[in-house]
């Protein structure tokens, strides 16, 4: 279990001030001037060292992706941009940092400006988030006022602006081109790599995408070092963690724990237990709907990070994990996930827009014992005609529950359609 000293964000439940006097109280805005003057590099490197990895779903280095940001300008600016759509059922970690810790994003985002050599951010947020909006807005003119941002940021000697952009809650745009389309006025689809953001983003200009998550803890590995990030978890999966927890338990929550955590400890720690005991789980998403759903074997012995959960063929993702106990239709619920990737699906691609529909009707015919076995077969060939043939990874998000409740719950599925044949025949 993480330890309390080293937990990043101090105030995720809102018990304490989130305005600049509270947030300095805990440590915020310390010593930004140094760390800055430290320069571009250096803060890159730190970030390399710490084996910091993408909290937005990826896990991709965010040093690696920092560094891929030209060091000479042709004439472009660059740009930051926050990703705080948060469309992901079940994730709902980046909400609470708005909401009660905003100026640890904002903080993070002067440090990371620096560490690409933008002078601009503009920080994209679900249009739902109204209060979590407007107290981050709040924060972001309180960090003017105090001349924390803007020109001479920090007596630094650098400038940097923060913007604010309400977006209109298209799950699509929490991919990152999709994102910058949006950003730009257009509608939100995703546009084809290469060129890749880095080189081609936002007004064609060099831009870097990250989740909120990712940049917010960016200050605190700085301040105490790169080792002590390092040293928390297990190797490539470094550093603590927020973990949201939701579905059947006793005590839905979110909470900060280390990167590697046992999946069992967290749910019995943290979130009192599956509801009716151990025994009565059922099956877990791990990271967010779009990540394959594990058994309650699997479930037993998962360890929480990147790549525990890609070699049980699954993802860490957003690490919002959705409990569910025995009282569950599972093949109802997973009719219900396709249809939000049917109807959030930007229609771009023909093999998400037709297969998003296929897999909702099957599953829906499916869940009402209405399809027949050799259905089975076929919704999974489905599910691999969509899977790494679109544009973007939302094809694969689509995919990817139903091709684990077919892996880990295919004789669920069986026993409803036999009993639909048995009916029929008596």
């Amino acid at each position: 279990m993480l330890a309390d000293k080293d937990r990043i964000f101090t105030n995720l439940y809102g018990q304490a001030d989130w305005g600049l006097a509270g947030a300095r109280a805990r440590g915020d805005w310390d010593g930004t001037k140094d760390l800055i003057l430290k320069g571009r590099e250096w803060i890159v490197e730190e970030i390399k060292k710490s084996q910091l990895r993408g909290r937005g779903g990826a896990g991709f280095s965010t040093g690696m992706k920092w560094s891929f940001m030209p060091k000479q300008s042709d004439g472009r600016p660059s740009y930051l941009v926050i990703n705080a759509d948060e469309g992901e059922p079940g994730t709902c970690k980046d909400r609470d940092m708005l909401r009660h810790d905003p100026h640890k994003l904002v903080e993070g985002c002067l440090l990371a400006c620096v560490g690409i050599g933008a002078h601009a951010c503009y920080i994209y947020i679900r249009g739902e988030f109204y209060q979590e909006g407007s107290n981050l807005q709040r924060a972001i003119d309180e960090a003017y006022a105090a001349g924390l941002i803007g020109k001479n940021a920090c007596g630094s000697g650098y400038d940097c602006d923060i913007y604010l952009h309400r977006g209109a809650g298209a799950y699509i745009c929490g991919e990152e081109t999709a994102l910058i389309e949006s950003l730009e006025g257009k509608k939100g689809q995703p546009r084809l790599k290469p060129p890749f953001p880095a080189f081609c983003g936002v007004w064609g200009c060099p831009t870097t995408v990250n989740n909120v998550e990712t940049v917010a803890v960016v200050p605190t590995i700085l301040r105490r070092g790169a080792p002590w990030f390092a040293s928390i978890g297990r190797p490539n999966n470094t550093g603590p963690k927020v973990f949201c927890i939701s579905g059947h338990v006793n005590k839905p929550c979110n909470v900060e724990d280390a990167l590697g955590v046992p999946l069992r400890e967290l749910i019995e720690n943290h979130a009192g237990g599956v509801r009716g005991g151990w025994d009565n789980l059922l099956a877990v998403i791990p990271g967010g709907s779009s990540m394959p759903v594990l058994s309650k074997a699997q479930a037993d012995t998962i360890q929480m990070d990147f790549d525990y959960l890609r070699d049980a063929k699954s993802g860490l993702g957003t690490a919002a994990i959705v409990v569910m106990d025995k009282s569950t239709d599972i093949v109802r619920a997973f009719a219900r996930l396709a249809a939000f990737y049917k109807h959030e699906s930007c229609g771009q691609c023909t093999p998400c827009r037709e297969g998003t529909g296929w897999m909702y009707r099957m599953l829906t015919r499916m869940a009402k014992g209405k399809a027949t076995m050799a259905d089975i077969d076929l919704l999974d060939a489905v599910t691999k005609q969509i899977e790494g043939h679109t544009i973007c990874a939302f094809g694969e998000g689509a995919a990817w529950p139903v091709m684990g409740l077919l892996r880990n719950f295919r004789p669920e599925i069986e026993k409803r359609l036999g009993q639909q044949v048995k009916q029929a025949a008596e």
